[in-house]
């Protein structure tokens, strides 16, 4: 009788010792993989730069300049305005 538990209480122990292991090495694969996402995270933001989108002055700007790029060839092409 005592070596029946003394085997389940092995059994246990080591049941309980090789979960733990399984937990231990799962968490630091997703620690790994959630660093190695943040890291690409990190890369796309760094190449893109600071696209924003142009302030109002830059956007009226270039519509202006599209406008007398439109005139300029309509002159070049001949037609009256």
């Amino acid at each position: 009788m005592m070596t029946d538990s003394i085997l389940y209480m092995t059994l246990a122990s080591a049941g309980l010792a090789a979960i733990a292991m399984l937990a231990y090495t799962g968490l630091t694969g997703w620690r790994g993989w959630l660093q190695l996402k943040h890291e690409e995270l990190a890369a796309r933001h760094e190449a893109e730069g600071d696209r924003t989108l142009p302030n109002a002055s830059a956007r009226i700007e270039i519509a202006d300049l599209k406008e007398r790029i439109r005139k300029l060839e309509a002159i070049a092409a001949g037609v009256d305005l």
